[in-house]
């Protein structure tokens, strides 16, 4: 697949454009100055050589045009403005929302939400025309971009739309060691977004990396289809 990662300078976007492009994507690493997401690729190039070959570097512009599914990587507080700059590229395209709203007070983190309910419903509204699936809020930034690590973690995704929820369980479970479980629709983003927060306080407090795991179910396999 084509997959255009909108903020693929910043930590989590990087790492989850190294990652798709280790498992064979062709992916498009954007940023707002097109030479910081071309030098974000030849960093990912200096340390993964022909691992990462399908990193290509740009702008923001390019990753929303050229990918046939595009993740919105970039901070919480402006993904949704983000997205609405480039309504026209996305249009009729699969939109993964990964961003958690949060504030740290102390020793715990708290979850921010915008008066959409969420900030990946907020991206929704902003780029009506788009198939807006949340996923990712609950791994680890740094263990996207470990490559030489295991991904020991359940990823779940939510959305409207059938088809593109399936197209991103798809994309989840193709990644070794990830399982991908639907969660139903879009409204449900509230829950992973909060829940973000009660995760990394648990870290912080434990001192540990502790990531979701589901029992008692089966993952989504890279080949099956959901309606």
């Amino acid at each position: 697949m084509k997959i255009g990662v909108m903020g693929a300078t910043g930590p989590a976007g990087k790492g989850l454009a190294a990652r798709l492009a280790s498992v064979g994507h062709e992916v498009i690493a954007g940023s707002r100055d097109p030479a910081r997401g071309e030098a974000a690729v030849a960093e990912l190039r200096e340390r993964w050589g022909a691992r990462v070959d399908g990193l290509k570097g740009g702008s923001n512009a390019d990753a929303a045009a050229g990918g046939e599914l595009v993740v919105l990587a970039v901070p919480w507080d402006g993904a949704a403005d983000t997205a609405r700059a480039h309504t026209e590229a996305l249009a009729g395209k699969v939109v993964v929302a990964m961003a958690n709203g949060l504030a740290k007070e102390g020793r715990e983190f708290h979850p921010i939400l915008p008066d959409e309910g969420s900030i990946s419903v907020a991206v929704q509204v902003a780029v009506p025309d788009s198939r807006v699936v949340a996923a990712f809020h609950l791994v680890p930034a740094a263990a996207f971009g470990a490559l030489d690590d295991t991904m020991e973690s359940d990823v779940i995704a939510v959305g409207d739309d059938d088809d593109a929820r399936a197209a991103v369980l798809g994309l989840i479970a193709g990644i070794p060691e990830l399982r991908a479980f639907d969660g139903g629709s879009l409204a449900n983003a509230v829950g992973l977004e909060a829940f973000a927060a009660v995760l990394l306080t648990i870290n912080l407090r434990h001192r540990g990396k502790a990531a979701l795991h589901l029992l008692g179910v089966d993952g989504h396999g890279p080949d099956e289809e959901r309606g």
